[in-house]
């Protein structure tokens, strides 16, 4: 079964055991023609009953018109099942939005069931890198880079765009997936789900390494990514969607309507029967 298969195979289970409230907001940001700028990288999904989904907005320039043509009034009052289970159709307009779907049915049974979420653990903090260490980050994580080098472990940064190799030269770039082999840890960007390339990357990560995948599109719960060796999920959850929403439109920082999360695979009690 392929990652957004036991992606889809979970809301299908969440969606017949709990009710799931409607469509009440969307949010979809300009469309920018080769890529985002940075404070109009992400479309989110709010349900009724206040719990909401973060995607990437990750589009070729060719899905400008089709987004365009998106109507936020058309998805209110729609069921966000329906959005959930196109993830992995190869659309990548259809698949951005079904990760926010996802993302939002999850966060609302979190609510509805309480489920313990970890805010107080770093799921950063949780690679305690150190001298002797060699860290494969796959996605460039800037605010990380001098701490690594502070620490004396070594790094290796995979990414797929070639331009960053030669826009940071200083930097170990390498688009070559295959180095991740000599590293005992890996930190991955949770965009690896959208884009299709995570199970390239873990089956050339060591059995030994420990992975960590982190970003605000990790809100869901983390079932599909322990199964496939991952150990540790760090994402975000929305305390309340009408609210996020309103900051993603003005373009403000996202603190006053989220928290981060973490779990642990060596803690997890997952979803239950």
């Amino acid at each position: 079964m392929s990652l957004k298969d036991e992606f889809k195979t979970m809301v299908t289970r969440l969606t017949a055991r709990y009710r799931i409230p409607p469509i009440s907001n969307i949010f979809l940001p300009p469309f920018s023609k080769g890529g985002q700028p940075q404070e109009a990288e992400f479309m989110a999904l709010s349900l009724a009953g206040g719990a909401a989904g973060i995607s990437y907005v990750l589009l070729p320039d060719e899905k400008e018109i089709e987004y365009k043509a998106l109507r936020p009034a058309d998805f209110v009052g729609q069921n966000p099942r329906e959005y959930a289970l196109e993830f992995g159709n190869d659309d990548p307009l259809k698949e951005m939005i079904s990760l926010a779907a996802i993302n939002a049915i999850c966060q609302h049974v979190m609510r509805e069931t309480n489920f313990p979420l970890d805010s107080a653990t770093d799921s950063l903090g949780l690679l305690s890198v150190s001298a002797g260490d060699k860290l494969g980050m796959v996605g460039l994580f800037f605010p990380l880079i001098q701490s690594i080098k502070k620490a004396g472990a070594d790094l290796i940064v995979i990414e797929k765009n070639a331009q960053l190799i030669q826009q940071y030269p200083e930097l170990p770039i390498s688009l070559d997936a295959t180095k991740l082999k000599s590293c005992n840890k890996v930190l991955c960007t949770s965009t690896t789900i959208l884009n299709n390339s995570l199970d390239e990357i873990l089956s050339h990560c060591a059995p030994q390494a420990v992975v960590s995948i982190i970003g605000p599109t990790a809100g869901y719960f983390p079932d599909p990514l322990f199964n496939r060796g991952v150990d540790v999920v760090g994402g975000r959850v929305v305390k309340d969607g009408e609210f996020f929403i309103q900051l993603l439109r003005e373009q403000k920082r996202w603190g006053a309507a989220t928290r981060k999360i973490c779990f642990q695979k060596r803690t997890y009690q997952g979803l239950g029967n």
